[in-house]
């Protein structure tokens, strides 16, 4: 009987290593590269930096509709860094098409500047200075 129970306490275990192993294995299998992204807003603008390693800036596209920043980026593939025996021990470097959007309302479309710098995507957005009134009083009969 000890044994028995022993032997399903064992088997849990088994279970829950296994589950680490596929979770510490998640994402290995699909294209994307987590764009980190720091916001910050002041009075006048806000400014948004990406983390976009080792990417060509003619790779990089930046729109900006309806109030939402949209970043999309791709990178078609990586140089094989398998040796002449095709061996290669470990792969986490990403490729393909990703995205991200930002909800950035009330910005001057035509003063928005970028800049991509040593792995990073700087974006300025002034905010738009004379803004209509949208704010519409309803009367109730």
């Amino acid at each position: 009987m000890a044994n028995n129970l022993m032997n399903r306490r064992n088997d849990a275990f088994d279970m829950f290593n296994n589950m680490d192993r596929w979770f510490n294995n998640w994402g290995s299998d699909f294209p994307a590269i987590n764009m980190k992204t720091d916001v910050s807003e002041s009075k006048t603008a806000y400014d948004v930096v990406i983390d976009l390693p080792d990417m060509d800036k003619k790779d990089i596209s930046i729109t900006y509709d309806n109030d939402i920043l949209t970043v999309s980026a791709h990178r078609d593939s990586l140089n094989n860094a398998s040796d002449k025996d095709g061996n290669l021990i470990m792969n986490e470097r990403s490729y393909g098409r990703f995205s991200r959007q930002y909800r950035l309302p009330d910005v001057d479309r035509q003063q928005i500047s970028a800049k991509y710098e040593d792995g990073s995507l700087k974006i300025n957005l002034p905010k738009a200075q004379d803004l209509p009134n949208n704010n519409t009083k309803i009367n109730i009969d």
